[in-house]
């Protein structure tokens, strides 16, 4: 069985690309965590424009997973690839997943951001993550989700680069408080300062977006809610079974 991790510490391997790399956002939610009296030790493992296939072909990412003894494992896949082959996405999550569950440790599911020249791709993406999420039993860290709620914002902080695809500061920072909030269970709102080019103001704004976000997933979906918390994918079923039951209707499937 998984370990059930600390809630005041926390051991996590990162692995992706630049959406992960840029900024040192595993460094960014570890600041939140000590601000906040807690500690995330973490690992990443990355390559420029990198798939998980690769990473899985090259070995070092499997190699980490078995002998780390993380309590979660990140997975970021290719930015467009789930818009462009969700299956071929959900392969290489499979792969991984096997790995992950081997090892003791959870599953977590870094749900990307659409290009700025596409915003209607945020759907597909969305899409893709969740599904993959409820078959496996993984934490889901819903950033993309959170970036199309602050985008649709006139007040909102630049969060694209000027290439239209990486983050700025201020986007790395929401992806941040995403994770935060998603792995401690707490509102990223008030800890820590935030990073530099970010206004108080604009940080509040984010700070407020990510709890929302992950906070609103949380209570419309309860199935969800206790898969993050037991990352064991045979909860889903009896809980799905139970849920749709006292319901007294079909299931309704998300992203369908």
């Amino acid at each position: 069985m998984p370990k059930t991790p600390s809630p005041s510490r926390l051991s996590v391997l990162f692995i992706g690309n630049s959406f992960t790399a840029r900024n040192d956002l595993p460094g960014m939610i570890a600041s939140l965590a000590a601000a906040a009296g807690r500690r995330l030790d973490h690992r990443l493992i990355s390559a420029g424009g990198a798939s998980l296939r690769m990473h899985w072909n090259k070995g070092e990412a499997a190699r980490a997973i078995r002998d780390g003894r993380y309590d979660f494992v990140v997975l970021q896949e290719q930015s467009t690839l789930p818009v462009k082959n969700a299956a071929r996405m959900h392969e290489n999550v499979r792969l991984f997943d096997a790995a992950i569950k081997d090892a003791g440790a959870k599953t977590a599911l870094y749900l990307t951001w659409a290009r700025a020249h596409a915003p209607e791709s945020q759907r597909a993406i969305t899409q893709a993550y969740e599904s993959i999420s409820r078959e496996i039993g993984a934490t889901l860290v819903p950033v993309g989700v959170a970036w199309e709620r602050l985008l649709a914002r006139p007040d909102r902080p630049v969060l694209h680069d000027k290439d239209g695809s990486h983050p700025t500061a201020a986007g790395t920072y929401l992806a941040a408080c995403v994770f935060f909030a998603t792995l401690f269970g707490q509102s990223p709102a008030g800890v820590g300062e935030p990073p530099e080019g970010v206004s108080e103001g604009e940080a509040k704004l984010i700070q407020e977006t990510a709890w929302e976000v992950t906070r609103r997933r949380e209570l419309e979906d309860p199935i969800d809610l206790e898969l993050a918390r037991t990352g064991r994918a045979e909860i889903a079923q009896h809980a799905a079974t139970d849920w749709d039951q006292s319901k007294a209707k079909p299931r309704r499937r998300r992203g369908k």
